[in-house]
């Protein structure tokens, strides 16, 4: 085809369709006078304006389509004997006279299937008189038109025999060789499209060359609707042809859009018998065809034929469905060197998909597919092209979601040596995918070899990676990862307390190589994990015993599940929080084990934890805020407990009040001396009820508060609020009211009036706040005093 422009090309076209218009007209005036040898004339003259070398496929298509309208009335003129006084096989025999080969075709065609029709003669004789006929047409555009033209105007006249000759083999033998011959010739012509013209418009062809590709598969759609054709004719004779076809071709359009047709068109039954047929051709394909689709196409069709019916399922199995697929697949890999990795695990996708839709019970052959993904990786170690990544976390992720269940995925012995072959961001990306599907499927992990598979594949998460370290993530991101595997932490459980102490140790194993960035955020649910399972065993009379094991699975030692056996553990993990450092958190964390110590009745295991918060206030937590938050959590904690003895209660109480009075603030230090007070004073039956020492604390307190204020008039001119002596003032009240001789009626009186006269020398209304607190509590020892009954009669001699 010359290079021609898009102007030359309207205006071509523009005189083809006036031609056709022009001799149309004629023609029609000839049907209307019953002039048949006019009408062959004018039609003639008309199907003449086809034989033009000047236009592109689609523009030969609108011209086509021009003259196939006018064919279909003349058509009708041709079928009314009456009309034109001339036999059918006359007039068949009249057309053959025509001057040019393309018109004289064309009305051979027309006249045909109206012969065809009268049934005087065996259809399968007009039909191979014109098949072979059309074959004196060889150029490629008009060619593929005639033949077309060939197979619209047969198509009614082949299904009718089909129908009228059901059960007759031979007869619909005949047809389908007409119609597989048809098609030969039709993708020879259409692929011999691409031979035409320089070699610059190859692409401009190619993409014309798509627009026609309908008129070559729309002959395997009328193979595909001949009843007649059934799986043993379809097998041995239907199959075999086309695919020689598609081979013998040689051209990249043409096979993958011909294995695309057969697997849309043709039952997915026959398909199915015919698996090994169609799966030997792949390998015979051009290197540059997509089989990738064509597979994936073909095992979509198969997997929604299964899951559509059930019954078909032991036919699968029969044919060994699987077994070809995967062969076939590895057969197209290994034939196409030059294969993108891309491509290949695109298919091994298709394959997993396939498998979990037919055969979801079979996970050998889910482990197979990702061995087989891993021999195709072996050659790098790294995946670097992000097209093949996404396909990779695909493959990974869909075990997830059909089983829903993470437990089913780390019986996969190759699932994790897929995702070694992930870049880092990607490992971290399928890391999250993983730990998702736990918390979405609430799947509980509960075994200790459990743990160290789902460890292994979220390793990502969970320690550095090679060349990346914490400084280089994003904070947002790390915090966010982080915090899915503390999620993910309390979703290890079992009920044997032997074996979850197994998964405890298996967790401190991973999380400690984690680096301190990390352990913030994994020590304190692995530590809550364990505290846990000491409330569980701290009831049983006698400890569980198993044996502990070495990675190789020989025999250490015996492992105890006790309450100090366990102690130990959260011992050495709080100490490894020392290197974040996070002296905050590992003291809280101190004072958890402490009141879990308390309640096992392990009076040194208790001791040492609060030596350890000890030292920690001490020398690690410099901020005031924060020692004002730990002093009180320390004094919080302390005042719970009651496995104390007398001895190192006073050491611990001695400790907690001295670093009270000696934080940085007047204000602070007064609020930790007076909660001090309540060491001293527990509401337990037996518990420690000491009311001098509880009112050393209220005195040494008020002396801070006064302290305090003063402080305010030096350095603002004018008092500070009031609060401080309200609290206080409040703590005398409970104290009061719980029975310490101590606090008496008088003591409370004095601290009354020393907040009014406070109140006095203070500016009017400077601390709204303070003055309503006094106020409420003021209202409230009136409230006691109007209600009566022994506590009334206590609060009476004071005076509000």
């Amino acid at each position: 085809m010359l290079s021609i422009g898009i102007e030359d090309e309207e205006k071509w076209l523009a005189e083809g369709i006036a031609g056709i218009q022009h001799n149309a007209f004629y023609m029609h005036q000839a049907v209307d006078a019953n002039n048949l040898r006019e009408a062959l004339k004018y039609s003639a003259q008309m199907l003449s304006e086809l034989r033009t070398s000047k236009l592109s496929p689609h523009r030969y298509y609108e011209l086509y389509m021009r003259a196939f309208d006018e064919l279909r009335m003349l058509e009708i003129f041709f079928k009314d004997e009456s009309r034109h006084g001339v036999m059918v096989v006359d007039l068949y025999e009249l057309v053959q006279h025509a001057g040019n080969l393309l018109p004289r075709l064309y009305l051979l065609c027309s006249v045909g299937s109206v012969y065809m029709k009268t049934k005087d003669v065996p259809a399968k004789e007009v039909l191979k008189d014109l098949v072979e006929m059309c074959r004196g047409v060889q150029h490629p555009i008009r060619g593929l038109f005639l033949r077309n033209y060939l197979a619209q105007v047969s198509r009614d006249i082949l299904l009718d025999i089909n129908s009228e000759c059901e059960g007759d083999a031979d007869t619909v033998m005949e047809a389908v060789e007409f119609v597989l011959q048809n098609f030969t010739e039709m993708n020879k012509l259409w692929v011999r499209i691409q031979l035409q013209g320089p070699a610059h418009l190859r692409e401009k062809q190619e993409k014309e060359r798509t627009e026609l590709r309908d008129l070559v598969g729309k002959n395997l759609h009328v193979l595909s609707q001949i009843e007649g054709v059934d799986l043993e004719m379809y097998k041995q004779s239907v199959l075999p042809r086309v695919l020689e076809q598609v081979v013998n071709c040689k051209d990249e359009l043409a096979q993958y859009y011909l294995m695309d047709c057969i697997i849309q068109v043709f039952p997915d039954e026959y398909h199915l018998q015919t698996l090994e047929t169609l799966l030997g051709v792949c390998p015979q394909l051009q290197a540059t065809v997509d089989i990738r689709m064509v597979l994936s196409q073909l095992m979509d069709r198969l997997s929604n034929y299964a899951a559509s019916n059930a019954d078909v399922i032991p036919d699968f199995l029969h044919v060994e469905a699987f077994a070809k697929l995967s062969n076939a697949i590895g057969k197209v890999i290994e034939a196409q060197v030059d294969m993108p990795i891309v491509g290949a695990i695109t298919l091994y996708v298709s394959l997993l998909t396939f498998t979990l839709r037919v055969h979801p019970d079979r996970l050998d052959y889910v482990d197979q597919i990702l061995g087989a993904c891993v021999k195709t990786l072996s050659s790098q170690p790294k995946l670097e092209d992000t097209r093949a990544t996404k396909q990779i976390v695909i493959l990974l992720s869909a075990p997830l979601e059909k089983y829903n269940d993470i437990v089913t995925a780390l019986t996969l012995s190759n699932y994790p040596r897929v995702m070694d072959h992930l870049d880092n961001a990607t490992n971290k990306v399928m890391a999250m995918v993983i730990i998702q599907s736990i918390m979405n499927s609430n799947s509980c992990i509960s075994t200790a070899d459990k743990v160290d598979v789902l460890f292994e594949l979220i390793k990502g998460l969970i320690k550095d990676l090679e060349e990346i370290t914490v400084d280089e993530l994003d904070e947002e991101d790390f915090k966010e990862e982080q915090n899915s595997v503390a999620r993910l932490l309390h979703m290890l459980h079992n009920d044997d307390p032997l074996e979850m102490l197994k998964i405890i140790c298996a967790v401190k194993k991973h999380i400690l190589c984690g680096g301190p960035s990390r352990l913030p955020f994994t020590v304190p649910p692995l530590i809550f994990s364990a505290l846990s399972l000491i409330r569980r065993l701290q009831n049983q009379d006698r400890d569980v015993v198993g044996e502990e094991q070495s990675e190789a699975g020989d025999v250490v030692e015996e492992m105890h599940a006790t309450p100090k056996k366990i102690f130990q553990l959260l011992n050495q993990l709080i100490e490894a929080l020392s290197s974040v450092p996070a002296p905050e958190l590992a003291l809280r964390l101190y004072m958890e084990c402490a009141e879990a110590a308390n309640d096992c009745d392990l009076e040194p295991v208790a001791y040492e934890f609060f030596t350890q918060a000890f030292i920690i206030y001490e020398e690690d937590i410099a901020d005031s805020k924060a020692q004002v938050t730990a002093i009180h959590l320390i004094i919080g904690t302390l005042q719970k407990m009651n496995v104390f003895g007398i001895e190192n209660r006073d050491t611990l109480t001695h400790k907690a009040t001295g670093y009270s009075a000696k934080l940085l603030k007047k204000p602070d230090q007064c609020k930790a001396v007076y909660a001090c007070s309540h060491l001293f004073w527990v509401d337990d039956p037996e518990g420690i009820k000491d009311g001098e020492r509880v009112l050393l604390c209220l005195k040494r307190a008020l002396r801070i508060a006064n302290a305090a204020q003063q402080m305010a008039n030096v350095t603002r001119g004018s008092g500070g609020p009031i609060t401080l002596f309200v609290e206080i003032l409040n703590k005398y009240l409970h104290y009061f009211e719980k029975g310490n001789q101590q606090i008496t009626n008088a003591a409370i009186q004095g601290l009354i009036e020393l907040i009014r006269t406070e109140l006095l020398t203070d500016t009017p209304s400077a601390n709204p706040p303070s003055d309503a607190f006094f106020t409420s509590t003021l209202r409230y020892i009136q409230f006691q005093k109007q209600k009566g009954g022994v506590m009334g009669e206590r609060y009476d001699s004071i005076k509000v």
